[in-house]
C-alpha cells in the first residue's frame, strides 16, 4: 500500500478535498501510482493529513466517479488501469514499454462521469449537519428502519411526484448507499436469476453488477427512440433495464410512443418488469422535464431507480428504489433482513436539505452553470468541420460523431496530443455493434470551467478539422 505525501495549503482558497483529488489524479496520470496500487483507507489518510474523513471521502468518490480508482469490497481502494477503461489512444503494450515521462499529459479532461464539486453548497450542508447533530438524540445512532428514515422517504416521495410525475407512497421507497447496493437488494426480491436486457451501448457498471449476481445478461440494439421492442421480445428477457429520460451514453430521450410499447411488453406476462434508471433527469436544457416512465405505469411493472450522486455529490451516497406494490410485499418478507446502508444522520441531513429548499436552489444553480458550459462547448464544437454533435438536450455530456474520415482511435490520439482527454463511445458497447456506427467520442463538461472549454474547443478544432490537417 502506497503512503501518500500530500502538501495541503489551507490558505489557497482551493477546497482541501480538491487538493487531495488533484494530487492523486496527477500521480495516476504521470504513472507515479501504477495500475493495481492500493491506496490508504480514507480513515488513515484523513488521520495522516489531519483533515476530516468526509474530506477524503469526497476526494475518493470523485476519483471513483471519473474512473481513476475503484473500491473493492473488504479490500480497499485501488488504482484503475485508466488507459484500458477509457479506450486510451496509447495501445496497452506500447504504454507498458514507454518510460513514465512519455505518458500523455492532459491539460483538460472531458470526463463524462464528473460532477462540479466546486459549486457544492458547503455552508448549507455544514449548517444542516450541525442542526441534526445538535439534537442529541441517541436514536440517531441506533439502527433505524431497514428501508430508510420515514422523514426522508416522505420528502423524496413528494419531490418525485412533483418533479418527475412518479406515483409513489413513502412506503414504496427503499434507501440505499448507491445504485449498486440497490441492484443487489433488488436481486433478492426477484424470482431467482433472470434474463435481463440492457440497451447497447449502456451503463456498463450496472451491466457488470447484474451479471456478477448471476443473471443471464443480453443487450438490445437501439434506434433513434431507444430500445427496439421487437428485438426485446425476441430476446426472451424477463426484465428490461432502460434509461428513458436520458440514455447513457447516447443521450437519447425516449418518446411516449416507445415508452408505451415497453409497458405493453411488460404487461404481457406477470413476471416481466422494467427497471427505470433516472440517474440525471434534473439537467434538461430544452423544453419541460420529461415525466418518468413510472408515471405512465398502471399495472405495477416499473421499478424506479434514482440517486442524488449526480445532482448533489457522489460522496453523499444516497440512492433509492421505488418498488411496485407486488415487489413491496416481497420486500416486507425478504428485504427487511438487510439493514440500511446509509447512516440515519446522513439521511436526516438529506431530508432537511430537500425540505428547506436547499436542494431546489442548488439544482437551479447547477442547471445555470451546466447550461453555460453546455452552450459554450456546443458553440465551439459546431465550429469544427466534418463532425456532428448529438445529445445536446440534457445531461452533462455531448457526443461528437466524425464524418471526415477520422476513426475513433485517431480522434482520441489527436486530442491527446493536444493535451485533451476525451472518451471513445466504443468502450460502452457490450457487443461489436460499434463497428457498424460512426466513429464517436464523448465529452463531459461538468468538471471543466468555461475558460478551459474555450481553449480546449480551439485545440480540438485544430486537431480534428479534417484528416489531412489532423496528421501529426
Amino acid at each position: 500500500m502506497t503512503e501518500l505525501t500530500i502538501s495541503l495549503d489551507g490558505t489557497s482558497g482551493k477546497p482541501l478535498y480538491e487538493q487531495i483529488y488533484d494530487h492523486i489524479k496527477n500521480e495516476i496520470q504521470r504513472g507515479g501510482l501504477p495500475f493495481k496500487e492500493r491506496l490508504p483507507s480514507t480513515r488513515k489518510l484523513a488521520q495522516y493529513l489531519q483533515v476530516s474523513r468526509s474530506t477524503v471521502d469526497m476526494a475518493y468518490e470523485q476519483l471513483i466517479s471519473e474512473g481513476y480508482i475503484e473500491a473493492v469490497p473488504c479490500r480497499g481502494y485501488f488504482v484503475c488501469e485508466v488507459s484500458g477503461l477509457y479506450e486510451s489512444p496509447v495501445p496497452v503494450r506500447e504504454a507498458k514499454s514507454r518510460p513514465r515521462e512519455e505518458q500523455p499529459h492532459y491539460r483538460y479532461d472531458f470526463s463524462p462521469n464528473g460532477v462540479d464539486l466546486k459549486s457544492f453548497p458547503y455552508n448549507a450542508w455544514r449548517k444542516l449537519s450541525k442542526t441534526v447533530l445538535m439534537d442529541d438524540s441517541s436514536e440517531l445512532f441506533m439502527l433505524g428502519d431497514p428501508s430508510g428514515e420515514e422523514r426522508l422517504k416522505t420528502t423524496i416521495a413528494a419531490h418525485l411526484h412533483r418533479a418527475r410525475g412518479v406515483n409513489v407512497r413513502p412506503e414504496q421507497i427503499v434507501i440505499g448507499a448507491g445504485t449498486d447496493y440497490l441492484l443487489m437488494l433488488l436481486q433478492v426480491l426477484l424470482p431467482g436469476r433472470c434474463r435481463i436486457a440492457m440497451e447497447n451501448p449502456t451503463y456498463k457498471k450496472a451491466y457488470q453488477v447484474l451479471k456478477n449476481l448471476g443473471n443471464d445478461m443480453c443487450v438490445i440494439d437501439m434506434d433513434g427512440s431507444g430500445m427496439e421492442v421487437e428485438k426485446l421480445k425476441a430476446s426472451g428477457a424477463e426484465i428490461a433495464y432502460v434509461m428513458p429520460s436520458h440514455q447513457y451514453p447516447l443521450g437519447t430521450v425516449m418518446p411516449i410512443s416507445r415508452r408505451l410499447k415497453l409497458l405493453g411488453w411488460a404487461y404481457e406476462r406477470e413476471e416481466r418488469y422494467l427497471i427505470e434508471d433516472d440517474y440525471d433527469s434534473e439537467f434538461r436544457y430544452k423544453g419541460k422535464p420529461i415525466p418518468a416512465l413510472q408515471g405512465y405505469d398502471r399495472q405495477g411493472k416499473v421499478i424506479y431507480l434514482g440517486t442524488f450522486s449526480k445532482s448533489i455529490a457522489p460522496a453523499i451516497r444516497v440512492s433509492f428504489l421505488v418498488l411496485p406494490e407486488r415487489l413491496l410485499a416481497v420486500y416486507q418478507e425478504r428485504g427487511r433482513a438487510f439493514s440500511s446502508t446509509v447512516s440515519r444522520v446522513d439521511q436526516m441531513i438529506v431530508a432537511a436539505f430537500l425540505e428547506e429548499g436547499y436542494y431546489e436552489r442548488h439544482l437551479n444553480k447547477m442547471r445555470a452553470i451546466y447550461k453555460g458550459r453546455h452552450d459554450l462547448l456546443l458553440e465551439g464544437l459546431r465550429a469544427i468541420k466534418g463532425i456532428e454533435v448529438t445529445g445536446e438536450n440534457a445531461g452533462v455530456h455531448l457526443l461528437v460523431h466524425f464524418q471526415n474520415g477520422l476513426t475513433e482511435e485517431e480522434a482520441l490520439e489527436r486530442a491527446a496530443k493536444a493535451g485533451i482527454r476525451v472518451y471513445g463511445l466504443s468502450a460502452y458497447y457490450v457487443t461489436e455493434k460499434e463497428k457498424e456506427t460512426k466513429p464517436t467520442v464523448i465529452l463531459g463538461y461538468a468538471n471543466i470551467e468555461e475558460h478551459e472549454i474555450r481553449e480546449a474547443a480551439s485545440l480540438l478544432k485544430h486537431a480534428w478539422e479534417n484528416k489531412k490537417t489532423a496528421q501529426p
